[in-house]
């Protein structure tokens, strides 16, 4: 089954063609470069970019899978959660195409398909299993209970864990993306130098706070500044990388000593990050269970993940017609 793929959930543009787990094309084109002026994305210029390089992606994708629309059994897109105006031009584009090719539209959750980058890659991998989903917008521990039905048993209540790397890292002065900067720098840093709080929240332990922990590096900074003194960053890196890793490492070890699964999948933006790939699998050989994490070329946004969970979404029947939204926040449990 051939579904081709449309991902705009942010500052990334991508369409992709995939059949089952298999990724037959994929063409993406990445904002960083301008989105690097201004510190973050600008969602106002996130979405006409997005406008201005959809039409040639799709025609990439197709070429280079060497098909036509006919060629093509459904369209799937992200429609959720996201920038409004990012997704709106993305299912825009899904809607028009679905009717004018008169192929089934397929919506599909952005939390979803990150899960389901790891079906590329891992064909032995299938439901139940345990997944965190840490990106800079979210951080889920989620029972995926089947490929299309999901239960969230944690997440943050606050700041993201990506979103805490990504404003730290603005505070010491690393450029955009944060993120991937502080991970880097962090590798020539003792973890050690700074200590740092590690939020708790009460009811849930499996839930996450990280904006006490983000307020934390920016005060530090800050009083160090009032003093005339300056922070080692790549210390200050390695403390932060290695305090968000163990608050996710604690949640996820509840997480696992609650449920019967013997099997832990790494998913999202923030998967990529080297400490957290590394210390989660130390965890799960430890334990004596399955890990799985994507490669790190389908760890940020695409829209081969989009086109693996489409394709298990319209096993289960999920179907949009013409009236289908964008929305900023979406339940990963509810369906379109």
């Amino acid at each position: 089954m051939n579904i081709l793929a449309i991902e705009s959930s942010c500052d990334d543009t991508a369409v992709a063609v995939t059949s089952g787990r298999t990724v037959l094309s994929s063409a993406a084109a990445s904002q960083i470069p301008e989105h690097v002026l201004y510190g973050g994305v600008v969602p106002e210029i996130a979405s006409r970019r997005h406008i201005e390089a959809i039409s040639s992606l799709y025609r990439q994708a197709l070429n280079a899978a060497g098909m036509t629309m006919r060629d093509i059994d459904a369209v799937a897109v992200t429609y959720a959660p996201g920038l409004i105006g990012s997704l709106l031009v993305g299912v825009g584009f899904a809607k028009g195409l679905a009717f004018a090719a008169g192929k089934p539209l397929v919506p599909v959750h952005h939390l979803r398909s990150h899960i389901a980058a790891n079906y590329i890659t891992a064909p032995d991998l299938k439901p139940p299993f345990l997944a965190l989903v840490i990106s800079g917008g979210h951080s889920h521990l989620i029972d995926v209970q089947d490929y299309t039905v999901f239960h969230v048993i944690g997440k943050t209540r606050d700041d993201a864990a990506g979103e805490c790397f990504d404003k730290t890292a603005r505070a010491m002065g690393l450029p955009y993306p944060g993120g991937v900067h502080l991970d880097k720098v962090a590798n020539g840093g003792n973890p050690d130098t700074y200590p740092l709080p590690k939020p708790r929240v009460d009811q849930n332990p499996l839930d996450f706070s990280f904006s006490g922990l983000k307020t934390a590096v920016i005060n530090l900074i800050h009083n160090h500044a009032q003093k005339g003194e300056t922070v080692c960053v790549p210390d200050l890196c390695a403390s932060v990388r290695k305090t968000v890793t163990d608050i996710l490492l604690d949640r996820t070890a509840k997480a696992l000593d609650t449920l019967p699964y013997r099997t832990l999948v790494l998913a999202g933006g923030v998967s990529a990050n080297s400490e957290i790939r590394r210390r989660m699998a130390e965890e799960c050989q430890k334990r004596g269970i399955a890990f799985y994490k994507p490669e790190l070329s389908f760890c940020g946004d695409n829209a081969a993940m989009v086109g693996v969970q489409g394709y298990y979404e319209y096993l289960a029947g999920t179907r949009a017609d013409l009236s289908l939204n964008a929305y900023a926040t979406m339940n990963i449990e509810t369906l379109c």
